[in-house]
């Protein structure tokens, strides 16, 4: 195989996982605090539709990017009071907020669907960008793909050398003892949330700013469902989610590059790959033994009542 054949196409997996990437990390640090929200989806197609519109109305990428901040912070701050404050069932209110996001992100944009706009384009940054083959591959790349790797870096780091991290991990883990040495359990799990909605904003952004500079209904694809499962296959490990939000990047252009060799595949049982993957892992790590040696937080999922020992 061609040497430059292989290089574009780890270009496009790394292009087509960064959203994957963006989104999972929200998640990733959601769960570790213990809350799981099912949401992703719908806050990402808010963050897709109102950072277009603010890009495409106000002609700045830097306000669009911004506005898919806001718009994924409320869609988070919505979760976070029904299932933090309220005690709702995650799970159906992570569901319920999918629908919602789905739903308005529709309406609010029915009058931009198929406009376009000039996204980002790609930054060459001096002397990286010549290193052979590995040089274009990271190196020349749009600027949510290098905020990415820095978020990556960042989140490593808070969630393992730091005591924010520690804290986080205490409250995912056993939220009473936690709360038993001072530490507000609500409250930490409240901004966890915040950033995951951030997070689901800016991989929006990415989705209609960069990767595919334009709004359509329900562009994100299901992406915010296999982020859900992407965050399990890691194995709620940083490194790990990179490698797999990568594969699943390859994954999904796995139909096109079969196509570019020749072979008689049907197009649209290859484009299933991704989502038959989130499938099958979702059902291997459904046994309690499994959840357990992956490292599960012991309390996802479980409401924290403070009144309670």
């Amino acid at each position: 195989m061609d040497v430059l054949l292989i290089q574009q196409i780890l270009i496009a997996a790394l292009k087509t996982g960064t959203p994957l990437l963006l989104i999972a990390l929200g998640e990733l640090v959601c769960e570790k605090s213990g809350v799981l929200n099912l949401g992703q989806e719908g806050m990402m197609l808010m963050g897709a539709m109102a950072g277009f519109a603010g890009a495409f109305y106000s002609g700045s990428l830097f306000l669009g990017i911004c506005l898919a901040i806001v718009a994924g912070v409320m869609m988070a701050s919505l979760f976070g009071v029904l299932a933090l404050k309220l005690n709702s069932n995650q799970v159906a209110t992570g569901l319920a907020l999918t629908i919602f996001g789905t739903g308005l992100s529709s309406f609010l944009g029915g009058d931009l669907v198929g406009s376009t706009i000039s996204g980002f384009t790609p930054i060459e940054i001096p002397v990286l960008s010549a290193i052979p083959f590995f040089g274009p591959l990271l190196f020349n790349q749009d600027i949510l793909v290098y905020i990415s790797f820095v978020i990556a870096g960042v989140a490593w780091w808070t969630i393992q050398k730091t005591r924010i991290g520690l804290t986080i991990r205490a409250v995912g883990e056993n939220p009473h003892s936690a709360n038993a040495l001072g530490i507000k359990v609500i409250k930490v799990r409240f901004l966890a949330t915040l950033f995951g909605g951030a997070m689901a904003g800016i991989a929006g952004a990415y989705m209609s700013l960069a990767y595919t500079p334009m709004w359509m209904e329900n562009m994100t694809a299901g992406r915010g469902w296999i982020a859900l499962a992407l965050v399990v296959f890691a194995s709620w490990r940083i490194g790990y989610l990179m490698l797999g939000a990568y594969l699943f990047g390859f994954a999904s252009i796995l139909h096109l590059v079969m196509q570019g060799f020749g072979f008689d595949i049907s197009p649209n049982l290859l484009a299933m790959t991704p989502y038959v993957a989130t499938i099958a892992v979702m059902v291997v790590i459904s046994s309690k033994s499994l959840k357990q040696k992956l490292a599960t937080p012991m309390s996802l999922a479980k409401p924290f009542d403070p009144k309670v020992g």
